[in-house]
């Protein structure tokens, strides 16, 4: 049974679960290119794997207006949250926590996605409700649970900062606007990217940027049927699939403690029965960093989640050797943000 992108309910998917684990939407390269156009060179491979392009034509004066934004807890009720509290740039791009916490500190129902190389993703949030960033700074600033502000007190508290203002003149001609505002954040979220990872510079040629253990690692992750869900520029990202693909969807969850509350993935948005337990495949770029893992951040470990991963999506058991092996390659994934290896920024 064959299932189509649906405008009304803003939702692609591929196969329903019942025919087979691979919900392959399109080769990231592809979906890159939509969301950030002239702006992405795509280097060509014949792995799986695409290594992330160097070069992007961003305006450097809207990076630097968004990155100050991105910092900025006045886009929040009360001054209390900003973008960066819980998209950490010095700890993988996201705040470390199992769930992630807004205002007043309140637990949230999900792991927090990092923030790095997120517009190469076909579509964002575990359950792939946002078609663009744009669509995410948005629903962040009014959800109560994120920012909890409106568009008039964030203009109304922006416009006193006079430096602020006039940067915003000489950029956008219609001034500080909520459309300007996403864009300047938006612009500084393209530009998060982490390229020149060692795995990276072994796909553009250079033979010694593995070592045996790490080249066995991808051998394997290959072989294992990893690479079926992981792949292209992002290493995942690019296609829903349901969690427990190759036994009862749900079961992983249910054995970690969510049987009374699941989180029905993509099913929350869609209400479609078929969509229980499908979440969108999430980037293993600097996956290394990003611990917790999966959406309620119940793997602690990579250990723990490539042996989750086998069992419930490859309905298999791997050994000790291979796991170690396989997490040996992930470490290969980590890259650069601003010339700097990404696992030697201060705070690592």
């Amino acid at each position: 049974m064959k299932r189509d992108l649906d405008p009304q309910r803003r939702r692609v998917t591929g196969q329903a679960p019942a025919v087979g684990r691979q919900l392959l939407i399109a080769a990231v390269p592809a979906l890159a290119l939509a969301f950030l156009g002239p702006a992405l060179v795509v280097a060509q491979t014949p792995e799986p794997i695409a290594p992330i392009p160097f070069q992007l034509e961003l305006d450097q004066r809207k990076i630097d207006l968004g990155e100050a934004l991105f910092h900025d807890v006045r886009l929040s009720r009360k001054n209390e949250n900003a973008c960066s509290s819980c998209h950490d740039l010095d700890n993988g791009g996201d705040d470390g926590l199992a769930k992630s916490r807004g205002l007043g500190g309140k637990a949230g129902r999900r792991n927090t996605l990092t923030i790095f190389n997120s517009t190469l993703n076909f579509r964002l949030m575990w359950d792939g409700r946002f078609a663009s960033s744009e669509q995410q700074v948005e629903a962040a600033i009014h959800d109560p649970t994120v920012m909890g502000e409106t568009w008039p007190a964030i203009i109304d508290k922006l416009s006193r900062d006079q430096a602020l203002s006039q940067a915003f003149a000489g950029l956008y001609p219609e001034g500080l606007q909520p459309q300007t505002i996403t864009d300047a954040i938006v612009v500084y979220e393209r530009s998060l990217t982490t390229p020149n990872a060692r795995f990276d510079k072994f796909l553009r040629g250079d033979a010694a940027a593995l070592g045996p253990d790490e080249l066995e690692g991808y051998s394997l992750f290959k072989t294992y049927g990893c690479a079926s869900c992981h792949q292209g520029v992002n290493v995942g990202g690019n296609m829903f699939q349901v969690f427990g693909v190759l036994g009862t969807p749900g079961d992983y969850f249910r054995s970690h403690g969510a049987a009374a509350d699941p989180d029905f993935g993509l099913y929350n948005t869609t209400r479609v029965e078929e969509d229980k337990f499908v979440f969108r495949v999430p980037s293993l770029r600097n996956v290394a960093l990003t611990a917790p893992y999966f959406n309620d951040g119940s793997a602690a470990t990579l250990t723990e989640a490539v042996d989750a991963m086998a069992k419930y999506q490859l309905g298999r058991q791997i050994s000790s050797r291979d796991n170690a092996l396989i997490v040996a390659f992930l470490r290969t994934l980590t890259g650069e943000y601003k010339g700097r290896p990404l696992d030697a920024r201060p705070s690592q």
